[in-house]
């Protein structure tokens, strides 16, 4: 297989490595696994590997614990997405798939394999759990990642594998609008497009077909906007019961935090959804000296410098006041200096 294309390689390292890996999985079983809550970067991935192995000569099923988004079905054609319940991973090789730790798909997923074979990822918080792992903590998006080695490795994508990881770069960078949007980036995106990827489908699937519910949980979410530390953290809150409320689902939550992040002077900007016992929390940041991933590690969670998020084992007005403390703690860090590297 060649390893070297008209581009030159993106990774001197990890291609050569990843495409020795693909050989040996030709004749097995593998499952690509995504996290939990699946966003753009993760379903986009996962169905551009899953193409990729099967070409490549590998039986191939996507595993996740919850559905795929509405908005994100376009990308799945008659992609199969296996759950667990009524999946076995018995006999399979588990490659995870913009998972930061061996938790994140979901302990139901987790538990279905004797650990991961192959990690391939980018947020800066990965802890390297996999046999084998392809990491670039300075690229935008996994899909990023798996399409630089892809091409490294000359391999023929094709346009529903194009489609997949061309969402999954214009989703971790918001519409290409993030920090992390880099030249490569760019380079890569239109790549991508002259191997099929259309850029307007995708900007309709996933920006223009909103349900009401979306709109009404946008509504409440709005309406919860407090401002804190002299104006420069924004945050949200979406009680309990406004799922029901609204008739939205989690996967409606996405982008609502960039309501936040964009308001005049806000340097952090979180979304935080009361679950009775517990709070999850997902945060924003316009700069990647602000290291929100450094915030949410407080909460043992993680992520990345300009978007993280957490579970806290506290409803959402007991953890509130802890939450303040440790933002007002983060905020004196970064303007002294630390925790900026």
């Amino acid at each position: 297989m060649t390893r070297r294309n008209n581009h030159g390689l993106y990774y001197d390292a990890l291609s050569p490595a990843f495409g020795t890996l693909v050989d040996s999985l030709r004749g097995k079983r593998v499952a690509v696994v995504g996290h939990a809550r699946p966003d753009g970067d993760c379903i986009g991935s996962q169905v551009a590997l899953a193409r990729l192995l099967r070409a490549a000569g590998t039986e191939a099923v996507c595993v996740n614990r919850d559905p795929v988004p509405r908005r994100l079905e376009f990308l799945c054609r008659d992609e199969v997405f296996a759950a667990p319940g009524d999946w076995k991973g018995d006999g399979y090789l588990a490659v995870a798939v913009d998972c930061a730790d061996p938790d994140r798909p979901g302990v139901e997923v987790r538990d279905l394999f004797h650990g991961f074979e192959v990690n391939i990822d980018h947020h800066i918080s990965n802890t390297a759990y996999a046999a084998h792992n392809f990491v670039d903590r300075a690229a935008a998006a996994t899909a990023e990642v798996l399409a630089a080695m892809s091409f490294d490795n000359d391999w023929e994508i094709d346009p529903v594998a194009a489609q997949g990881l061309y969402v999954g770069m214009a989703t971790d960078t918001g519409q290409f609008r993030f920090p992390s949007t880099s030249p490569r980036v760019f380079e890569i995106a239109a790549r991508l497009q002259r191997l099929g990827a259309d850029p307007a489908l995708a900007s309709n699937h996933l920006y223009e077909r909103e349900s009401m519910a979306k709109m009404k949980l946008l509504e409440t979410f709005l309406s919860s906007l407090r401002l804190e530390c002299d104006g420069r953290a924004c945050i949200g809150v979406l009680p309990r019961g406004t799922f029901e409320k609204t008739g939205a689902g989690a996967e409606d939550t996405e982008g609502l935090v960039d309501y936040a992040r964009c308001i005049e002077g806000v340097d952090i900007a979180a979304i935080m959804e009361d679950r009775g016992d517990e709070t999850k929390g997902s945060l924003r940041a316009g700069d990647a000296r602000f290291r929100v991933n450094d915030l949410a590690s407080a909460f043992e969670g993680g992520g990345h410098a300009c978007a993280a998020g957490f579970t806290a084992g506290k409803g959402f007005e007991q953890f509130y006041p802890e939450f303040l403390k440790a933002l007002q703690s983060h905020f004196r860090e970064v303007d002294s200096g630390g925790g900026t590297d």
